[in-house]
C-alpha cells in the first residue's frame, strides 16, 4: 500500500468519477485505475462498484476512503512540522520558463499563489529557449516549467491556457486588419540575437513558412523591442494580451490570417511531484484565464491543424 494509492482513492470521492480525479491529480486514467485495482487486490475487498455509467464506493470503500483521509492529514502535519514555529518557506519550488512568459508568472501568478500558500516559495529560472528549458528539467535543476507546446514526450505536459500570438507594427505599416503570413515575406522585423536559441526558433519559423523577414533589429533586450517598435524601426511577434498592456493604443496590433494561437503549459519530469509542485499545478489550471481571443472562428491551417501555431515556434522569440 502506498500514499499515493490512497491519494488516488480520496481524489475519486472528492471529484465523482475515474476522469476527473485523474485529471485533478495530473496522471493518467489508465495509471491512476491501475493503482486503485492494486490497492483492491491487496486488501482483498471491492473499494469502487464500477458499472458501464461511472463508479459508486462499497461501504469498504467508504470507509477505507475515511481511514485514507486521516492518513494523507498526519502526514501533511508531519510535513508541517516547524512552520508553525516561525520558519516561512520551508518549501520552496523551483520552476524554469522563457522570458516573455516570466514576466507575466512573476507579476500575477508567483505572487496570487504565495498568498494562497504561504508555506511554499517559488524561485523562477530563466532559460533561452525550449531546448535549454527542456535539459534543465531533465537535469533536475527546476521541477516544473511553463513553456509553449508542444515539448519532448519524454516530459509529462499539462495544459494552461490558449494565447494568440500577434504581429505588432509601428502606426501607418501598410498591411491589412488581419495579415496573411506571405505578407511578412521582406517586412522589416524585429528580431533576437544570432546564435541564439529563439533566434533558432525564430528563423525555423520562417523556414516553415517560406517567408524571409528583413532582420531590422537584432536584440534580446524587450525594452529596446518597445522602443523600436515605437521609432518605427520594424514589427513585431508578440502576444496579445502582453502587447496590449505593454503598447496600449499607440502601435498597431493585428491578428494573423488565419489566427495564430499557442498552448502554453506546465511541464514536468515522469513521476511523483512535490506537494509544493502539485499546488503549484493545481492552482495554474484553476486559475489562469485563457488568454486568447480570435477574431473570427479559426479556420484549418496548412501549418499545423486549426489555427495553431507550427510546433518548432515560440512567441516569445519576438
Amino acid at each position: 500500500m502506498t500514499l499515493q494509492q490512497l491519494r488516488y482513492l480520496i481524489a475519486v470521492a472528492d471529484h465523482g468519477s475515474i476522469t476527473a480525479a485523474a485529471a485533478a491529480v495530473f496522471v493518467a486514467q489508465p495509471a491512476l485505475s491501475r493503482a486503485i485495482r492494486a490497492l483492491e487486490r491487496e486488501l482483498n475487498v471491492e473499494l469502487l462498484a464500477r458499472d458501464g455509467r461511472g463508479v459508486a464506493f462499497t461501504s469498504e470503500g467508504t470507509r477505507v476512503a475515511r481511514l485514507a483521509r486521516t492518513i494523507l492529514a498526519t502526514v501533511d502535519a508531519i510535513e508541517d512540522v516547524g512552520r508553525a514555529g516561525g520558519t516561512r518557506h520551508l518549501e520552496e519550488l523551483r520552476l524554469v520558463t522563457t522570458p516573455t512568459l516570466a514576466i507575466d508568472l512573476e507579476a500575477v501568478t508567483i505572487p496570487a499563489f504565495t498568498d494562497a500558500h504561504p508555506g511554499i516559495s517559488v524561485d523562477v529560472r530563466r532559460c533561452d529557449g525550449r531546448e535549454l528549458l527542456v535539459q534543465t528539467l531533465c537535469k533536475g535543476h527546476a521541477e516544473l516549467g511553463l513553456v509553449d507546446l508542444p515539448v519532448d514526450e519524454q516530459l509529462k505536459a499539462h495544459r494552461v491556457q490558449d494565447r494568440e500570438v500577434v504581429l505588432v507594427s509601428p502606426p501607418g505599416t501598410p498591411l491589412p486588419p488581419e495579415v496573411p503570413m506571405r505578407l511578412m515575406d521582406g517586412l522589416p522585423m524585429i528580431l533576437a540575437n544570432r546564435g541564439t536559441g529563439r533566434r533558432t526558433e525564430q528563423e525555423a519559423m520562417f523556414a516553415l513558412l517560406g517567408i524571409r523577414p528583413v532582420a531590422a533589429l537584432e536584440s534580446d533586450q524587450r525594452i529596446a523591442w518597445v522602443s523600436a517598435v515605437l521609432e518605427g524601426v520594424g514589427s513585431l511577434i508578440w502576444y496579445r494580451d502582453m502587447a496590449e498592456r505593454t503598447f496600449g493604443t499607440r502601435v498597431e496590433i493585428r491578428s494573423f490570417d488565419p489566427p495564430l494561437i499557442r498552448t502554453v503549459g506546465l511541464v514536468h519530469q515522469r513521476g511523483t511531484l512535490s506537494r509544493a509542485a502539485r499546488s503549484f499545478l493545481l492552482y495554474a489550471r484553476q486559475n489562469t484565464p485563457t488568454r486568447h481571443r480570435p477574431l473570427v472562428p479559426a479556420p484549418r491551417s496548412p501549418l499545423n491543424g486549426p489555427g495553431r501555431m507550427p510546433s518548432t515556434t515560440s512567441p516569445h522569440t519576438a
